[in-house]
């Protein structure tokens, strides 16, 4: 859940939520002429914070690279007594803005400190140059100060760089979030999905949580408190989806111990590929607890 970092009192109400995952926004949640502020806010945040008076993980969403703030947003939160658990960080559209970030990161944590990583695609040529991007995300997290995380679809930025008209139904960015989810999901990295804008329409917001979880995406932006039990309602398994799962693994394994292959489970034929679904369910229950 995106909260600006120049509004104390908002940041203050997020702490209290059961959200999974509050970012402090340096970037297009603030005035341009409120960045400073939103920097001093964030740092006294960060120095005051209390150990684990925040339920889920902490993150700053820094200015993008060009536009020539990152530098100083990245100095402010990192050299803070409390570090961030992540940085987001924007338009990535090359490697060589990778390169600049990790010499920063380097240059301004301290003896073992690391942060993670998020990544936000949302050009035309961040989706020519992903796999670059992703590939070298994850080479350099093995001697970097960082780590490799995810990345975060940004639509409304891609459709502005394509000159796409947004519709409803999400047709205009279905190529590009299922490109998203695939080359995220082949450097292990958690695929996050676009932002509702329409915040008060949680119908609307449930139905493409929905959408986005068919797809294979981890998680979605929010940018209201009322849309954070939606998603999570969405993006967790529900208590049917559980009974499946463990009741089919329960037969894979009766199946197993007997040397059979595949079989039939609720009307459907069960194999490897459908077994490892349901694994995967139960692990993200397991998760979220």
């Amino acid at each position: 859940m995106y909260v600006p970092g120049d509004d104390t009192k908002k940041i203050n109400k997020a702490v209290g939520l059961d959200v999974d995952f509050i970012a402090l926004d340096c970037e297009d949640g603030v005035a341009i002429n409120r960045k400073d502020d939103a920097r001093k806010t964030i740092r006294q945040f960060l120095d005051e914070l209390r150990p684990k008076s925040i339920k889920g993980d902490l993150g700053v969403r820094v200015n993008s690279i060009d536009t020539g703030l990152c530098g100083d947003d990245l100095t402010s939160c990192l050299s803070s007594k409390n570090i961030p658990d992540t940085i987001l960080l924007p338009k990535v559209e090359s490697t060589e803005e990778l390169n600049w970030f990790a010499d920063k990161t380097d240059s301004l944590l301290k003896n073992d400190q690391k942060i993670n990583l998020i990544v936000y695609i949302e050009t035309a040529l961040a989706f020519v140059n992903l796999t670059h991007i992703c590939q070298h995300a994850v080479e350099l997290s093995n001697n970097k100060r960082f780590i490799a995380a995810g990345l975060v679809f940004g639509s409304d930025d891609f459709c502005a760089s394509i000159g796409a008209s947004r519709t409803e139904d999400c047709s205009e960015v279905s190529y590009a979030r299922q490109k998203l989810v695939l080359t995220a999901k082949a450097f292990n990295l958690q695929a996050i999905d676009m932002v509702y804008i329409k915040y008060k329409d949680l119908e609307g917001l449930r139905r493409q949580c929905e959408q986005g979880k068919r797809m294979g995406f981890t998680g979605k932006q929010v940018i209201h408190p009322s849309q954070v039990p939606v998603v999570q309602e969405a993006f967790l398994p529900n208590k049917e989806q559980m009974e499946w799962a463990e009741g089919l693994l329960k037969a894979f394994e009766e199946h197993q111990k007997s040397g059979k292959g595949a079989f039939t489970y609720r009307g459907s034929m069960i194999d490897m590929p459908t077994m490892k679904q349901a694994q995967n369910v139960l692990e993200l229950s397991k998760l979220a607890k």
